[in-house]
């Protein structure tokens, strides 16, 4: 309520004030409505009062408003008209007032400094902009001066002043090194609020040469450079050292040493000194003390605290920081510098003067004709401001006379306005600090009045629930709302309805015979009009059966019941939870339709299952635990839930802490782990117990912290190991006191629904944290980057809010607020939304569509201006399908492919085209309301491509020199068909291929009878279709021409190649030379043929192999029926034979071979049984003596052959081994394989040399295990030794151990005896 100052002025002020709140209309930001009404100028965006520009860049200033009809724009410079026609810089953008002042094109900023002020008028009034003050920054360059070197003594003070140059605005100051790095500052060492470095006392450390100080300038983005200074410090030692120098042994000499300083104040000087600052700015005050040791700041408001959550010290609490000063900061502030030897201190007065500051700003008022209003203008300010009128833009006493016109000081009183006293009105409050200037308008309209909430619209709500029936309206004058039930009811009136200010119907209980049709009555003098909307009340959703606590044994079954009853038009779904987390993923929860069974129950089962029952309108829930246990380990102890605790008692009592204890209960066998403690809201949730803490098992007394506003009710619960006891009886009840609610709304959003709306929601406070009854919310928004007031409503405890007749898709500041019936919440922070989006209105330009391939095509679109996506860009959608193929001529319905490609991308890749077609598309914009139009369609065309393979290949009528070849055009042709290429070529047993042979068949053909080839013949054919692009993939086949028994020809036996040649009949169509082979690759590697020999202890293996060369070979193998892990050696090569040793004798193997590389690729498994142990007698031969006599014989034989070889080397001779040494090669150069160590190929051309032994050690000198390397020879039935012409015996060299190496497909069989004989010579 307002004071009041007289008895005569206030009584009139009071009733005039009354009226308005009455009958001043409040226009709905309804974007229809708004577009039909007329409305004098509004200021919605300008510069800053002072505008200080970049001088390189162009000048903009900024004036936009809005108004109906659109206001026109003037500008005043330094207080007179600015004709913009006459100077060529300048510019007005169109549609609306604000200056461009072209510099960059040879206009010079200085020449535009001054004062503007805009004006914006139409038929309705004028308003003006505040007086925005240009001025280019400045920069300028540092004064040369001549810095001599500071040479000071350690321990004392310095000052290196900076002085930068006068910038507009002031430059930021930093002291660097020459290395650009940042000088290191401390309590002892720091930079002053004027940019100087301050020295408490120097050190030697301190010395060096690169003191400088830089002076940024950010609004010209430049660093100017003082000149470097140099600081020497002379440390006493030094100092010492230099006079005992220049002094004899006879004098006196020492320099003191570093003596210790009390504080004395570098700044500021004196004792006192004064500080004027401005309220709301950010006080800084500094004191910086020299001094030995280092001083330390403490700062003190006499006769006063320094205000908390406001004050900040800096610079090692050198600076006194406080933000957002007021009046009642003013007083004497005491800085004292303290070290062990004294203290100095000084006294700045601070005086905080206020430029002015709204207390009441002037609000656009909108009036009927004859209606009574007022605007009020209230500012304050140190000292107070004067506060002037204007009446679109002229100062009241010389604008127009208006009769409903009265001025009364800081308010203008309106009576019985007409439709031509619309006009803006200015309100300028200043002092010597500064102004404040707000326009103001009153509007006269005379409306009908209107109703904006849709007819027939559905409410629905749960029985016993508030229902709020909205009535949007707008007249002028003012209409009067009337609700009625049903089509012929009577007006609603009584306590169990309230009526709101904005047209609301709000039944605060609703029942099932609320549900009904209601219709809202809007009239004023110049009209009436209705509307309907309906309500439907809903039964509540209950659960009737709730879950019950459980107790089971583990690998038991156990069942919880949910039973719900629900309104029959409402669906609901039953979702179950264990521990407020979703069931486990098992198959044993079973999920029916009013229960959860939970079969063979484990420990992990153990918890709190929900049972929560979700509508459209409500969600109920209901909880149960279950407690797992073991069997009783014997009858006699019983091992249970603890009792109930029991005597609870509060003591204690504050407004935020109360202490609870209790007794526990028996704990059943069982010790009790702890205690929880829950508490009942009887004020806000009545009978629903909530989570307040818990203590350990061995503590019966706890201190528990409340909040405002709640009714407590406090019980206790025992946990031991088995599960938890029955709750406590209730405690007392204790009320705490109310207060202002501590938090405001969470997650607060502003997301339109409607192109024309912002839809404002938030989580609503709980019960209890409302601390207060009476809970509300003020819910503030205002549009971003323009300078509007914020609007504010305070809305009933919902958590909704709809702003209508918004801009589409426009952002704005969102902010809500709690508050109760004791006061408001802290401010809240501010929220980023955006009104609804629309869609898009323009479909993008310009769609050009290269083809790069038959398959593929880039296809261009210009972007659509961002203006005309009128919402939040997600990006383009190509909408493209094929018309027809080009071959076929053939139409037919083929589903549009869509690809979206997000962000604002202009371009795109169409793969997955089909050669040869004529395909259509078109681009759309999309955002998140949806599609905008489509671009006209666009037409292209794919290339011919290959064509695909033939769609069959069947040769049929084989005889004995010719094949009937059937085949199928190729499903896609991709093009025109110019013929089709046939290949073949015959393939011997030994899967070789023979020469290739190429026809080309016309494309209208489809069998071909191929003549004069060979009988018994497999042959392999490769057929492919060709295009003008090229030729297709191919399709292959394979077929034999029938044998013919009488003419068969005898195979040669290849010598060198190792393959059987077959003689092929010629032909017109086959080469008549002979055909050169090649191996065939088979299209799949495979092992067959895997055979075995075996003896006692060992078996030969052998196997054929198909697939690529350089395959390495392992066999697997392990005892038949036996289930123990298969035995694996490694075969070294590319051989295709192993020998398995140490076998047991008479036992059955399985056996398989496989290839390293190719994962999972073996052969079939083989079974082989080794032989069986040959029994031996046990006789010692070194007692027969036969064998004596035997060795005897030996042993004379040798020492005969001894002495004749001695002879015979005396003599020079030779014996017939030696000779046969000597007219060979040296075996010794045989060449030896890389991988293991083994002999290697012979070469046709040369002779077969014999073997030493030593050759079987490898070059390395490491021995090869021989369980690998041995060959099928060594233990087959080979040549023992044979003798040359001259008689000497030859096994002596070649031994039965030597190995025949095998090369090509040769067979691995021993060679014979001629042979062998042949390999010597």
């Amino acid at each position: 309520m307002m004071k009041k100052k007289s008895i005569s002025a206030s009584k009139a002020s009071l009733v005039l004030f009354l009226c308005q709140m009455i009958s001043a209309l409040d226009v709905p930001l309804d974007s229809k409505l708004l577009e039909e009404l007329l409305q004098p100028p509004t200021i919605t965006q300008q510069s800053p009062k002072d505008y200080i520009v970049d001088p390189r860049e162009n000048i903009v200033i900024q004036c936009e408003a809005k108004g109906k009809p659109p206001p026109s724009f003037s500008w005043t410079r330094n207080g007179t008209h600015f004709d913009i026609d006459k100077d060529a810089q300048v510019t007005m953008k169109p549609n609306s007032g604000t200056l461009v002042i072209n510099i960059m094109n040879g206009g010079k900023a200085e020449a535009y400094e001054g004062v503007y002020q805009c004006t914006a008028r139409n038929e309705r009034g004028a308003a003006i902009s505040n007086n925005i003050v240009i001025r280019p920054s400045r920069s300028p360059l540092w004064t040369k001066e001549k810095l001599e070197p500071n040479q000071v003594r350690e321990g004392d003070s310095l000052v290196l002043h900076c002085r930068p140059p006068v910038g507009l605005p002031p430059p930021i100051i930093f002291w660097m090194d020459n290395a650009f790095q940042r000088l290191p500052q401390s309590e002892r060492v720091s930079q002053g609020l004027n940019g100087d470095l301050y020295f408490s006392n120097v050190q030697p450390e301190d010395t060096r040469e690169d003191y400088i100080c830089y002076a940024r300038f950010n609004h010209t983005q430049t660093i100017q450079q003082k000149q470097p200074i140099s600081v020497k410090v002379f440390s006493m030692d030094s100092l010492n050292d230099t006079i005992a120098a220049n002094l004899s042994d006879t004098d006196i000499y020492g320099a003191k040493p570093v003596t210790e300083r009390q504080p004395v104040l570098l700044t500021p000087t004196g004792s006192t000194s004064t500080k004027v600052e401005l309220r709301g700015n950010v006080l800084l005050l500094e004191c910086i003390a020299a001094g030995l040791p280092t001083p330390v700041i403490r700062w003190i408001k006499e006769g006063g605290e320094l205000p908390a959550n406001r004050t900040f010290f800096e610079n090692f609490k050198k600076t006194l920081k406080i933000i957002d000063v007021s009046e009642a900061d003013s007083g004497n502030y005491k800085c004292i510098a303290r070290n062990i030897l004294g203290s100095a201190h000084h006294v700045i007065s601070v005086t905080v003067k206020a430029a002015p500051y709204w207390i009441t700003a002037p609000r656009n008022l909108v009036l009927s004709p004859g209606e009574d209003g007022t605007l009020i203008c209230r500012a304050n300010g140190n000292p107070k401001p004067n506060i002037s009128w204007l009446a679109n833009g002229v100062p009241i006493a010389i604008a127009p006379e208006d009769p409903s016109r009265k001025v009364d000081g800081d308010t203008i009183i309106f009576s019985h306005v007409q439709e031509r006293s619309s006009a803006v009105y200015q309100c300028n409050a200043s002092n010597e600090y500064g102004y404040l200037l707000a326009n103001a308008f009153v509007n006269v309209l005379a409306e009908p009045p209107r109703i904006l909430t849709p007819a027939n619209k559905l409410y629905q709500v749960i029985a016993d629930s508030p229902a709020l029936l909205d009535c949007a309206y707008f007249g002028s004058p003012k209409p009067e709302i009337e609700w009625f039930k049903g089509v012929k009811g009577s007006i609603l009136r009584g306590s169990e309805y309230v009526f709101h200010d904005n047209g609301t119907l709000e039944i605060p209980v609703a029942q099932k015979d609320s549900t009904g049709t209601y219709t809202c009555v809007a009239r004023n003098e110049l009209g009436k009009i209705q509307n309907e909307v309906q309500l439907e009340v809903k039964d509540p959703t209950m659960i009737i059966k709730q879950p019950e606590y459980k107790v089971i044994q583990r690998y038991g079954q156990v069942s919880f019941e949910c039973i719900i009853k629900h309104d029959s038009t409402l669906l609901p779904t039953v979702i179950w939870l264990k521990d407020n987390d979703e069931l486990p993923d098992d198959e044993r929860f079973l999920v029916g339709k009013d229960n959860l069974t939970i079969m063979n129950v484990t420990d992990k089962d153990d918890g709190t299952y929900t049972c929560i029952v979700n509508t459209t309108l409500d969600s109920v829930s209901a909880s149960a635990v279950l407690t797992v246990v073991a069997a009783p380990p014997t009858p006699a102890i019983i091992y249970a839930r603890p009792n109930p605790p029991f005597d609870l008692e509060l003591t204690g009592q504050l407004e935020r802490s109360v202490e609870l204890s209790w007794i526990p209960g028996d704990e059943n066998n069982s010790p009790i782990t702890n205690f929880v403690i829950e508490y009942e809201d009887g004020l806000h949730e009545s009978g629903v117990w909530h989570y307040q803490t818990e203590v350990p098992g061995t503590q019966t007394t706890v201190q528990l912290k409340l909040s405002p506003y709640v009714n407590y009710s406090f019980r206790v619960i025992a946990v031991n190991e088995i599960g938890r006891s029955q709750p406590s009886e209730p405690s007392e009840q204790y009320l705490t006191k109310s207060a202002n609610p501590d938090e405001n709304p969470s997650n607060v959003q502003g997301i339109g629904s409607e192109p024309d709306n912002l839809v404002i929601t938030w989580e609503s406070l709980k019960g209890f944290q409302s601390n207060g009854p009476g809970l509300q919310y003020k819910v503030s928004w205002r549009q971003k980057d323009v300078d509007d007031e914020w609007t504010s409503v305070i809305v009933a405890n919902v958590s909704k809010y709809i702003v209508s007749g918004t801009p589409t898709f426009v952002p704005y500041e969102i902010k809500v607020q709690a508050l109760n019936d004791l006061g408001y919440a802290p401010e809240p922070s501010e929220v980023i939304g955006h009104s609804g989006e629309d869609l898009p209105m323009v479909a993008p330009g310009n769609v050009q569509v290269h083809v790069i391939n038959s398959t593929l095509a880039k296809v261009h679109w210009d972007p659509v201006p961002l203006k005309t996506v009128r919402g939040h860009l997600q990006g383009y959608k190509v909408y493209y399908w094929k018309v027809q193929s080009l071959s076929r001529r053939s139409r037919r319905h083929v589903e549009k492919k869509i690809l979206t490609f997000r962000g604002n991308k202009t371009f795109g890749m169409l793969p997955g085209l089909e050669p040869y077609s004529s395909y259509k598309l078109n681009v759309r914009v999309v955002n998140g309301k949806g599609e905008g139009p489509a671009s006209p369609d666009k037409v292209f065309k794919t290339p011919e491509g290959v064509p695909s393979s033939p769609s069959f290949l069947k040769i049929t009528n084989p005889t004995l020199d010719s094949l009937t070849l059937e085949w199928g055009s190729p499903t896609h042709p991709n093009g025109v068909l110019t013929s089709y290429i046939l290949k073949f070529q015959p393939i011997n047993n030994t899967h070789e291929l023979g020469p290739l042979v190429e026809i080309r068949i016309p494309a209208n053909e489809s069998s071909l009878i191929l003549k004069n080839l060979n009988y018994s013949t497999r042959y392999k054919f490769y057929f492919n279709a060709q295009t003008s692009v090229g030729s297709g993939s191919q399709i292959t086949e394979e077929a034999v021409t029938i044998m013919d028994e009488a003419g068969i020809l005898r195979p040669a036996v290849g010598a060198g190649k190792g393959y059987s040649e077959t003689l092929f009949a010629t032909s017109p169509v086959m080469h008549t030379v002979r055909p050169t082979f090649y191996k065939v690759q088979p299209l799949y590697p495979r092992i067959r043929n895997v055979t075995t020999a075996a003896a006692e202890t060992y078996a030969n293996i052998s196997w054929e192999y198909e697939g690529p060369d350089h395959a390495n070979f392992y066999v697997e193998y392990g005892v038949a029926g036996s289930k123990e892990d298969w035995k694996k050696e490694i075969v070294n090569g590319s051989r295709s034979f192993f020998v398995l040793k140490g076998l047991t004798p008479g036992t059955a193997y399985k056996v398989r071979v496989g290839a390293e590389g190719l994962s999972g690729f073996r052969s079939s498994e083989d079974v082989f049984e080794t032989g069986p142990a040959m029994a031996s007698r046990q006789v010692d031969i070194a007692t027969q003596g036969w064998f004596i006599g035997l060795m005897c014989a030996v042993a004379l034989l040798i020492l005969i052959l001894l002495i004749v070889c001695f002879i015979r080397r005396n003599k020079g001779g030779k014996y017939p081994v030696k000779e046969k040494e000597d007219a060979h090669a040296d075996p010794e150069i045989q060449p030896m394989k890389e991988d293991d160590g083994t002999f290697g190929e012979y070469s046709d051309a040369e002779d077969h040399k014999p073997l030493k032994k030593g050759s079987r050690t490898p070059s390395d000198r490491t021995v090869k295990k021989e369980d690998s390397d041995d060959s099928l020879v060594d233990y087959g039935e080979g040549v023992n030794g044979q003798f040359n012409e001259d008689g000497s015996f030859i096994g002596q060299y070649s031994g039965k151990k030597e190995k025949e190496p095998a090369e090509g497909n040769e067979s691995s069989e021993a060679p014979s005896p001629v042979n062998a004989m042949n390999s010597f010579v």
